[in-house]
């Protein structure tokens, strides 16, 4: 049997809890009492606290109190629930920002802000860095050895970034690391000669501006992987005491879905455990109720991949609905309790919530909670949570186990900044976010787990890798990926891909670039399509006659050569009609496969399940119904199938040879099994 390490070797099961604010109801102790009635019943093992309660920890400058804390892990500890302790440094108090003004943010329009909202602070300012320092040491050392104590929560949902005189210099600082302080070299990565932008003083250099420079690439990228870099050193900085004081405390930083402005896989290294917030909209689309379901997988996939496959941490998400989106839609009855589930089967050993109780006032007031302002659990919120408390202990046996992924789609956050600053395409459809999810969508309705991973990513072990709009390629990757391919492995390269270096410069010799030997193709022209515009691929070759005589295609269109890959597929119009449009490539043991344009859903179905049979990444379940998915956790000796219906309507599922024991019914299943709307089971195969 193999298992991860437990997120905390003081609690080995899956974890159950919230975002709770005892700091906003000190006026009213007995709404505390009661919070922790209401936490037994709801089955919570764990609280996250003290996010955002400086102000209640500092209220002056120097004057610390502690005591409500104090009380709060004390009795939250003796009715059995652990403690998340998170550092409040996400939102300063107002004595900071009117006596040190330095501590504010900057826009890109040069203006600081005024004290105001959260996750506005300047993250190089050695003010802010003080007060984050010593408000963080001072909770190490007094809460170090609590027996209640499971987990630091640094920071809240990391983001933003700072243009004042201190970031300039900080980022002017950053280059001269990067380019060993030879001017002349960060001029060539810059490809600054254009426009005479040449730069000969590095104090003449400041970051992306509205009103300034923004046509420089290689400027918008370096300024992008400073902000990275700035977040992870102020990081450094406030996980010090954390690390010194509590080695024996692992810590997290909850990430946000698919956010653009930092790169998660190098944050990544600087936390024990990833953990995210997740809020789907769930209901939005009534025609297709998995796609939405899909998204949310992909984000699951992406935040247990950051760590190489070890279990996760939801650390928010709503039981009801949220107050921000543009329809704060109620989740309708059964619907929490799927997408709670959802997480653990994509490897979360938690489910936590924004928020415990609702705030009595100010934005977050209609925010979803589990206790609602009428204050008990006669609320049909509650009850679901609560049952979400009973499914997460019968889980138990789930909690520390893997998802079995033999198949690696990149997703790389600087070949993202590059795509979508870059000028050319469509404007407003490049849309390499959402093409990533399609592919990764392929394979998660045919029940195959998926991980997400940048260039810097290991490679090894998996069996198939796609690779969409690889627009740039970093140094080493083409030569990581032709020694995965010629010893045996498989890869998929589409449209868009090697085009550019790490510093947004063209290859010369033709596209696509550093992988045109490896793929066996040149890509001498790429076609942007109108929205109203198509094409079709047609399948040619004898091996793919399984699929679909011809799919649509919009978008962007490669006009490839085929140097020494082998044709399977052509357009089907315009002046390119009957040039390639998919091909094939041995190399080695391997092969790879340049998909040359943006196809319709379907093909990317068909062809990744027939890519998929060839490989050996056999569905689970053969024949699933509309909105019915099926996803695996295992450890090694027993499997642990959740199989889940996304449809507001029953449905039933042939189990073919599979039985097993239902772990949350304690029912054996074999046969045909009907789903609830909106329901699940947790199938348990030895």
């Amino acid at each position: 049997m193999t298992r991860f390490e437990p997120i905390s070797p003081k609690f080995t099961k899956l974890l159950h809890g919230a975002d709770y604010n005892p700091d906003q109801w000190l006026h009213d102790p007995a709404i505390l009492d009661e919070d922790v009635r209401l936490m037994q019943l709801a089955g919570c093992n764990v609280m996250s606290v003290g996010i955002f309660a400086w102000a209640a920890l500092e209220p002056e400058e120097g004057r610390f109190d502690f005591d409500w804390l104090d009380q709060t892990i004390d009795r939250l500890w003796s009715h059995g629930v652990y403690t998340i302790l998170a550092t409040p440094t996400a939102a300063r108090p107002a004595w900071m920002s009117q006596k040190y003004p330095e501590v504010l943010r900057t826009g890109g329009d040069r203006k600081r802000i005024l004290h105001s909202g959260r996750h506005n602070h300047c993250l190089t300012s050695p003010v802010y860095r003080r007060f984050a320092v010593r408000i963080n040491e001072k909770l190490a050392e007094r809460y170090a050895d609590h027996p209640g104590l499971l987990l630091w929560h640094v920071s809240n949902e990391y983001g933003g970034e700072c243009h004042c005189d201190l970031c300039q210099e900080a980022f002017r600082d950053y280059l001269r690391e990067r380019y060993d302080h030879d001017l002349e070299k960060l001029n060539q990565a810059w490809w600054s000669r254009f426009w005479s932008h040449t730069y000969t003083d590095w104090s003449q250099i400041e970051s992306p501006a509205p009103h300034g420079e923004n046509s420089v690439h290689g400027l918008y990228l370096d300024w992008m992987r400073f902000t990275t870099h700035q977040t992870r050193d102020f990081m450094a900085a406030e996980t010090e005491p954390l690390r010194r004081l509590t080695p024996h405390v692992p810590l997290t930083a909850n990430f946000m879905e698919t956010y653009g402005g930092l790169d998660y896989f190098k944050l990544a290294r600087d936390v024990d455990i990833i953990s995210w917030d997740s809020y789907p909209t769930w209901h939005r689309d009534a025609e297709n109720p998995a796609d939405i379901a899909a998204a949310t997988a992909f984000n699951h996939d992406l935040f247990r991949s950051l760590k190489q496959g070890r279990p996760f941490m939801l650390m928010e998400s709503t039981p009801s609905q949220v107050n921000w989106q543009p329809v704060c839609k109620l989740i309708k009855p059964g619907m929490h309790r799927l997408a709670a589930l959802q997480a653990i089967a994509h490897g979360s050993d938690t489910v936590q919530y924004f928020q415990w109780r609702k705030s009595r006032g100010s934005s977050e007031k209609f925010h979803g909670a589990v206790v609602d302002h009428a204050g008990h659990e006669q609320t049909r919120v509650f009850k679901e949570v609560s049952q979400v408390g009973r499914d997460l202990a019968a889980l138990s046996d789930v909690c520390n186990t893997s998802v079995p992924a033999r198949t690696a789609i990149f997703f790389d956050w600087e070949n993202r900044w590059a795509i979508e600053h870059m000028q050319g395409l469509t404007r407003d459809r490049r849309q390499y976010v959402e093409t990533c999810m399609q592919h990764h969508q392929a394979f998660w309705r045919q029940g195959i787990p998926v991980d997400l991973i940048d260039m810097d990513s290991e490679i090894d072990g998996y069996d198939l890798i796609i690779a969409p709009m690889l627009y740039m390629i970093r140094p080493g990757t083409a030569e990581r990926l032709e020694q995965f391919v010629r010893r045996g492995g498989t890869l998929v390269v589409t449209y868009f891909s090697g085009l550019v270096d790490e510093s947004d410069l063209c290859f010369l010799g033709g596209f696509p670039g550093p992988l045109r030997g490896l793929t066996g193709v040149w890509a001498e022209e790429t076609d942007s399509l109108y929205a109203d515009e198509h094409n079709t691929l047609a399948i040619t070759a004898a091996s793919l006659a399984d699929l679909r005589g011809s799919y649509r295609i919009d978008t962007v269109c490669d006009l490839i050569h085929a140097e020494t890959a082998e044709v399977l597929a052509v357009y089907g119009n315009d002046f390119y009609k009957g040039r390639p449009a998919l091909t094939v490539n041995h190399v080695g043991d391997g092969e790879v496969y340049y998909v040359a344009a943006r196809t319709e859903p379907a093909f990317l179905n068909d062809f990744y399940s027939w890519l998929g049979s060839r490989r050996g990444l056999d569905r689970v379940l053969a024949d699933l119904p509309d909105g019915v998915t099926v996803s695996s956790r295992t450890d090694g000796e027993a499997d642990y199938l959740f199989i889940q219906n996304y449809h507001g309507e029953s449905r039933s599922v042939h189990l073919s040879e599979l039985a097993g024991m239902d772990l949350l019914s304690q029912q054996h299943l074999t046969g045909t099994v009907t789903l609830d709307p909106y329901g699940i089971v947790v199938l348990k195969v030895v």
